[in-house]
């Protein structure tokens, strides 16, 4: 299979290793420097291409993919206002779009357990419940799209909890203390939270892949279920395994949901 990698820094240097170590090739890689490939030939002879860029311009790289009639898997998050303009631009050029807020297969595992387990809390409304995420510091958007993946599976299906809101984002030092000077540079605390509101709470913390906890808590006892990231590897480990799943000429808008068949 023929890959465009759109971003090159981190993630696009890991996701090319694993392409290419399951046997792919990487015909092209755009970044800041070479924007003018989108208009490549080596761009437009790719199966699919991979983008993982930033908020701000993941929108244009995506247009610009399926004006080329290149299949294309997105990881970049904080777009997702955005969602209906893609999908009629999808359909507008036939085109096919993957998008997931996390490629890892343990979250989307995790996100399957969420929608599972709130269902069964319908039953028990003394329990509280609460999300926390914290990554690192260079991440742009708060809270994570893994974040508002997990909030909205819950919001879907326990009753009492409509919708969701951050009500936190706190920059922390290693030993997790508050990082003052930090937190004093941004806004980082948000209005409490109704009952019918889902709390979210988001923190920055050095290098963290990410993690992503939900409690359920009540006066006798609380649950806890954590899903922490090990490496980026996982994330790009799905996003070669989407691209996979998208090289068959499939047309339309496709998310992690139909790859894992949940």
């Amino acid at each position: 299979m023929k890959i465009a990698l759109i971003g090159y820094g981190k993630m696009g240097h890991i996701i090319e290793e694993i392409a290419v170590g399951r046997g792919h090739e990487i015909v092209c890689t755009i970044d800041i420097n070479n924007l003018d490939d989108f208009g490549s030939d080596a761009f437009r002879s790719a199966d699919v291409a991979i983008e993982f860029t930033t908020p701000k311009t993941a929108i244009g790289n995506i247009t610009k993919t399926l004006s080329a009639g290149v299949p294309i898997v997105v990881g970049s998050t904080g777009w997702y206002k955005e969602m209906p303009t893609v999908k009629a631009e999808v359909e507008r050029t036939n085109g096919s779009l993957f998008w997931a807020s996390n490629f890892s297969i343990g979250v989307n595992i995790f996100v399957a357990m969420q929608k599972y387990v709130a269902k069964i809390m319908n039953n028990y409304p003394n329990y509280d419940v609460s999300l926390e995420e914290t990554h690192h510091i260079h991440k742009l958007d708060s809270p994570s799209g893994t974040a508002i993946t997990i909030a909205e599976a819950i919001t879907d299906n326990l009753d009492r909890k409509d919708h969701w809101k951050e009500t936190a984002c706190l920059w922390l030092n290693e030993d997790m203390s508050v990082d003052v000077a930090k937190n004093a540079e941004v806004a980082t605390t948000f209005a409490s939270h109704d009952d019918n509101e889902l709390e979210v709470t988001a923190f920055r913390r050095g290098e963290v892949p990410g993690i992503h906890t939900v409690v359920y808590d009540s006066e006798v006892d609380t649950i806890t279920m954590t899903h922490s990231a090990k490496s980026r590897r996982g994330f790009a480990l799905g996003a070669v395994i989407a691209a996979e799943f998208m090289s068959d000429g499939k047309k339309g808008v496709y998310t992690m949901t139909d790859l894992m068949k949940f």
